[in-house]
């Protein structure tokens, strides 16, 4: 049995057979009710597969995610000791206040120093930063974006010609990820400024940036946001179901677990690369808080490729591939294999 198998069946065992029966139950009743039947099998489907997905692939590379958001919150004071401070977990602020001191043409003793200073310690709580308040955002917005992804896309394969797949997953996946961002910018917002050492803990982040910025305040970057993720959502699934279906032709068969594992890897690999400078920006916009060192996204993209240097745009590319890459195997491996144990274990009736 594959690694994903195990997972999502372990997810499934954890209830009780009478939860499993109360499961089916309610998919019966789903099956039966008003709405459409596409949209309701397709979004309850979804939206499990959707959240054990997101939660597992979020748990797995969460400390990947906190060193590429602090590279890429470092400004150009920062820029020669970003992976350094990233690693050792050391707050954003005190690390303008260490780098501030030390000269260029010194750095390799300077980063002795500060290794003398900080022990010398890789900090993996410090890594995990966040994560508990990051899953409760996780899980929700994983299951509403998968679960409006499917039975959009399926309505939209039926509607268009067969030629034109791919607009119907660019399609599905824009709206998906605008149905989900209303629970994903908070989520993120509260989980960058704990990775940078802003706030010790999810309650306090959200409190005090309601506080002082007021409720806007948990949607900073909201724009920079929308056009970082929507095309990446509309790309990464697009590539992703390209990929399957050629694969498929190829192969003439089902694809094992490991290569639909493959194919979700290249599909985040490709999309994290091509969007980091949106990632950038929208780190930097989420990041700053009340200071409003940068006045939009584009006077932020301006003022870091005018300060920093257009290369500063790509800062954290590797982590971020990285991340994306490893987590599109983990994620469509968990995602597939928890759609096909829904569909054993509640088949839908014969008509």
């Amino acid at each position: 049995m594959s690694i994903y198998s195990t997972v999502a069946a372990y997810i499934w065992e954890i209830n009780t057979d009478g939860i499993q029966d109360l499961d089916c139950m309610i998919f019966a009743n789903l099956r039966n009710s008003l709405l459409p039947k596409f949209f309701v099998m397709g979004f309850t489907e979804g939206m499990i597969a959707g959240g054990a997905a997101g939660v597992i692939a979020e748990t797995v590379l969460y400390p990947i995610d906190t060193i590429k958001t602090r590279l890429q919150a470092s400004g150009p004071i920062l820029s020669h000791f970003s992976l350094f401070f990233a690693l050792h977990c050391i707050p954003i602020p005190k690390c303008y206040r260490l780098a501030s001191s030390l000269k260029r043409n010194s750095m390799y003793c300077s980063i002795l120093s500060l290794v003398a200073h900080g022990g010398g310690k890789i900090i993996l709580e410090g890594l995990y930063s966040g994560l508990a308040g990051n899953l409760a955002g996780v899980l929700p917005a994983s299951a509403i974006f998968v679960g409006v992804y499917e039975p959009t896309k399926q309505k939209l394969l039926k509607s268009l010609p067969e030629n034109l797949s791919a607009l119907a997953q660019l399609t599905a996946g824009v709206i998906g990820g605008a149905a989900s961002s209303l629970v994903r910018v908070p989520t993120e917002v509260v989980k960058q400024r704990m990775q940078t050492g802003q706030f010790a803990s999810a309650p306090d982040a959200v409190r005090l940036i309601v506080s002082k910025e007021g409720f806007k305040g948990l949607y900073a970057g909201y724009g920079s946001f929308l056009l970082r993720d929507l095309p990446f959502d509309a790309i990464q699934f697009c590539i992703y179901e390209q990929m399957l279906m050629g694969y498929k032709l190829l192969a003439k068969r089902d694809l094992k677990d490991a290569e639909i594992a493959i194919v979700g890897a290249f599909a985040g690999a490709i999309t994290g690369a091509m969007t980091t400078p949106l990632d950038v920006v929208k780190t930097r916009l989420m990041v700053q808080g009340s200071a409003n060192q940068y006045k939009g996204i584009f006077d932020c993209a301006r003022t870091i490729a005018k300060e920093e240097g257009t290369r500063a745009l790509l800062k954290g590319v590797g982590p971020r591939v990285l991340w994306i890459g490893v987590g599109g195997a983990i994620f469509f491996g968990v995602l597939e294999k928890t759609k096909q144990i829904l569909a054993q274990r509640c088949p839908e009736p014969k008509m």
